[in-house]
């Protein structure tokens, strides 16, 4: 079914050809106050994506965006020509980011959300120990490692896959728990983790190991424990083409080269 929406807000990245963009869609389209508008439009790349998709988490508005980056894995074709039409009838992707919750050394406590994925690593050069434990139940005693991420259906084209990791249907209630250089166990690759399981990630050695703890842009430095789970009360919505549907994309790039 066309969805119908009665104002546009055109956001865009800092990049030139971003700016050039917001402007000539402006010109075309008209432009309202984000706060007001039906729906966002956002220009630049995965990146600006990210952020916008922040921006906007709980507030009901949607969000439509046409790659003026590099990459552009969450961004539509760009193109100034029928976007009021091309919205209408767009596929919406509505998800559940991830809630991390970290206590540092100084046990100072942080809560962040991920889009994307929750991503630990070493802080100096020597790798990190740490404990894995899901809902509870310690499932890796200790793993020696360069770093370790969970990653969101979303996220799995991203961060996950240049480590190796699984891709995941964008409709699959699971999150991949990807390690990054593991060197202990050695022959542990990761697992397949349903997304309503709690993980909690404690780091061994902390003083001579340090850690820090990444939700998609957002960095907490020297952690000693790190607590994911599915947020149930925030949620993010993204439109997509429906020839180029996100599901699709995720699909496309199981059999890329």
């Amino acid at each position: 079914m066309a969805r119908t929406f009665t104002s546009l807000a055109f956001l865009a990245s800092s990049a030139e050809e971003a700016q050039k963009a917001a402007a000539d869609l402006k010109a075309i389209y008209g432009d309202h106050d984000p706060a007001k508008a039906d729906v966002i439009v956002a220009l630049g790349g995965d990146g600006f994506m990210l952020q916008t998709l922040h921006q906007t988490m709980n507030s009901g508005k949607l969000v439509y965006g046409m790659n003026r980056g590099s990459v552009g894995f969450l961004m539509n074709r760009y193109s100034t020509e029928n976007l009021t039409d091309r919205i209408c009838q767009a596929v919406e992707n509505a998800f559940h980011p991830l809630e991390m919750q970290t206590t540092d050394v100084y046990g100072e406590s942080f809560t962040a959300l991920a889009i994307n994925e929750v991503y630990l690593f070493r802080q100096s050069y020597q790798a990190a120990k740490l404990r894995v434990l899901i809902d509870g139940k310690t499932r890796l005693e200790e793993l020696t490692c360069d770093g370790l991420l969970v990653a969101t259906p979303a996220g799995s084209t991203a961060y996950n896959l240049s480590a190796h990791g699984p891709i995941l249907p964008l409709e699959a209630p699971l999150l991949a728990m990807t390690p990054v250089s593991a060197f202990r166990p050695r022959r542990w690759r990761g697992a397949l983790l349903p997304n309503h399981v709690t993980v909690e990630i404690e780091i061994l050695e902390a003083d001579k190991r340090p850690v820090n703890a990444v939700a998609d842009h957002q960095e907490v430095k020297s952690v000693v424990k790190v607590k994911i789970a599915e947020s149930e009360n925030m949620t993010a919505r993204i439109l997509s083409d429906p020839d180029h549907s996100w599901s699709d994309r995720i699909l496309a790039e199981q059999f890329s080269n």
